[in-house]
């Protein structure tokens, strides 16, 4: 992963969602130094936002590591990238995983999208084990004045409001032992001048992280999330403009670069195997590059 002030070539996606199939260079979901061991043999995981990006490695280390994965997608919009993950995530599965599943949805941010999403996955696999709640999206603006109420609810209801739906019926199929993941961001540390309101959503995925985490460490479900410094997906080329885009990460890290998807993966394995992580609930970890959060 070699450094440079100019990473990537120029390039812009005008919609958003961002579509990973048309960037340059391709994300990287998958490393051949990856060295699966079983750690969440017989386990189902749902992972919303899984056709591309973070999602997609984390769809696929689940995979390689005995997950049974279903994910979701923005449906009429990410048809290919849902395509290809799926197959990817097909390849990957071990023998004793059942098949995995893509999932259309109109939107995540209201309610009966995530009951829909939760009773079709229990249809198919009988109980839920792994809930990764990553589905997000996010504009740039440089004031107050440009994020009017309708963009502000979208924004909301995609990056939260759908965290608490996704869980709120999961977690009626999920038992002692399960892990909830959510995907913040080093913004809700740090700040960003120009994402004021997606900034707004990860620190409220924190609030959510850490409530969460107290209210269900009873019942033997643990909480966690995951903020991701600046990483190599379609949601950045969907949002940033080109100048951004060339140098991003570059002058933000320590590490004088942007991440790969597979560089955060690992992370969500870690939260969600029992193996590694049993003795941590409430917990946000932050593959970002050297960036230092003290919170």
């Amino acid at each position: 992963m070699a450094s440079g002030e100019n990473q990537f070539p120029r390039q812009k996606q005008d919609t958003q969602p961002g579509k990973e199939y048309l960037m340059n260079p391709p994300p990287q979901y998958n490393s051949p130094d990856y060295k699966p061991s079983n750690k969440l043999h017989g386990k189902v995981a749902v992972v919303t936002g899984g056709d591309s990006g973070i999602g997609r490695a984390v769809c696929n280390l689940f995979s390689l590591e005995g997950a049974t994965v279903i994910f979701t997608y923005v449906k009429g919009q990410e048809e290919i990238d849902a395509r290809d993950t799926l197959e990817i995530i097909r390849k990957a599965k071990t023998e004793d995983a059942k098949d995995p599943m893509a999932v259309a949805v109109d939107h995540l941010g209201y309610e009966e999208n995530c009951k829909r999403v939760v009773d079709q996955v229990v249809n198919a696999y009988g109980s839920i084990h792994i809930l990764v709640n990553n589905a997000a999206v996010q504009y740039e603006s440089d004031s107050l004045e440009e994020i009017d109420d309708k963009r502000l609810e979208m924004v909301f209801r995609t990056n939260i409001f759908s965290y608490f739906f996704m869980t709120k019926h999961a977690l009626k199929h999920m038992k002692e032992g399960s892990s909830i993941i959510n995907t913040t961001s080093v913004t809700a540390y740090e700040g960003f001048a120009k994402l004021v309101d997606y900034s707004s959503t990860k620190g409220a995925i924190v609030g959510f992280t850490r409530s969460l985490a107290l209210q269900l460490v009873s019942k033997g479900i643990r909480v966690n999330g995951v903020a991701p410094g600046p990483i190599w997906t379609p949601l950045e080329v969907a949002s940033l403009t080109v100048e951004e885009i060339v140098r991003f990460g570059s002058d933000v890290t320590p590490m004088k670069r942007a991440g790969q998807p597979i560089e955060v993966a690992p992370s969500y394995v870690f939260l969600a195997s029992n193996i590694c992580s049993s003795y941590i609930t409430g917990q946000v970890l932050h593959p970002n590059g050297g960036i230092i959060v003290n919170t």
